[in-house]
């Protein structure tokens, strides 16, 4: 019942026209308390493939992230997606694999993307998932290739990630300081 973006985000303004802020430099990006986006290596060529990163403030922004018709998917609206692609995944857990098979049903097939080994990516949910990496704490940019990382919308106790690995299968949920920079996937209303 769930319609979810075969992409990652690459908006550059909120649901209401008003710009989200960018080109911060490491020190602003870790000391910033309000919503702010970056590209990997704040190079092109990373946006037009794997979308921007978002810190959470600009996911839990009241001008809304989202385009219209869309929302930022909850950790139940995750939880409904893994346990249609794994029965068995354990959608209780935080900071955990939730699933040790469905992320490879998430993840793009190609290794044009994914560093190698690409391990089980099947890509048979559609959801395309790709390994924007992301940014840290301090600003720097990590893990391009190895991860994919989409934050949920909740944050308690503290805000939340999902994960896909390019060495395994699994599917993880996360905390992690709001300060990070992820992907964010979308949900139709």
């Amino acid at each position: 019942t769930q319609e979810w973006m075969q992409e990652n985000l690459k908006t550059t303004r909120y649901k209401n026209g008003a710009p989200i802020p960018t080109g911060l430099t490491n020190a602003q990006w870790q000391n910033t308390t309000s919503g702010a986006y970056a590209i990997y290596n704040d190079s092109a060529q990373y946006d037009a493939v794997y979308g921007k990163l978002y810190n959470w403030y600009a996911v839990a922004d009241s001008q809304g992230l989202c385009p219209t018709g869309w929302h930022m998917p909850a950790d139940w609206e995750w939880n409904v997606l893994v346990k249609n692609l794994d029965p068995n995944a354990d959608t209780t857990c935080v900071a955990c694999n939730q699933s040790t098979i469905a992320g490879g049903s998430m993840k793009e097939i190609s290794l044009m993307h994914w560093s190698n080994p690409n391990l089980g990516a099947t890509n048979s949910s559609g959801f395309t998932g790709l390994p924007g990496g992301y940014r840290n704490l301090n600003g720097s940019y990590i893990n391009n290739g190895v991860y994919g990382s989409w934050w949920s919308s909740n944050y308690f106790p503290a805000s939340r990630f999902h994960n896909l690995y390019s060495s395994s299968t699994n599917f993880y949920v996360g905390v992690g300081n709001r300060v990070y920079g992820m992907s964010v996937r979308c949900v139709r209303d």
